[in-house]
């Protein structure tokens, strides 16, 4: 059973990453000729490794208090928000001469 699970968080948070912001970083930093791709490559996992157990911690403390569905809908909200204000940013930007 716990193997089941593993396979849905797994293949549930690989097909999230995909093409996502934090992917989308680290191919950024590691298109940079003057920067070794296992750097980005170490520091880019050892920063999701370190969001997921955040999330696991936070998660678990809220799932005490909420219903799955209520984290599910304040994620959705946040995840609008941030998104807003990346596209703010976006076509507020103005390169520099």
């Amino acid at each position: 059973m716990e193997f089941k699970a593993f396979l849905v968080v797994f293949g549930s948070v690989f097909l999230a990453e995909l093409g996502d912001k934090t992917q989308l970083a680290t191919m950024m930093f590691a298109s940079q000729e003057n920067v070794s791709k296992w750097m980005v490559f170490l520091a880019s996992s050892l920063a999701l490794v370190l969001s997921s157990a955040l999330g696991t911690i936070f998660g678990s403390a809220l799932g005490q208090w909420l219903s799955p569905k209520t984290i599910q809908i304040i994620a959705g909200v946040v995840f609008l928000i941030l998104g807003a204000g990346l596209l703010w940013e976006a076509l507020n930007y103005a390169p520099r001469s």
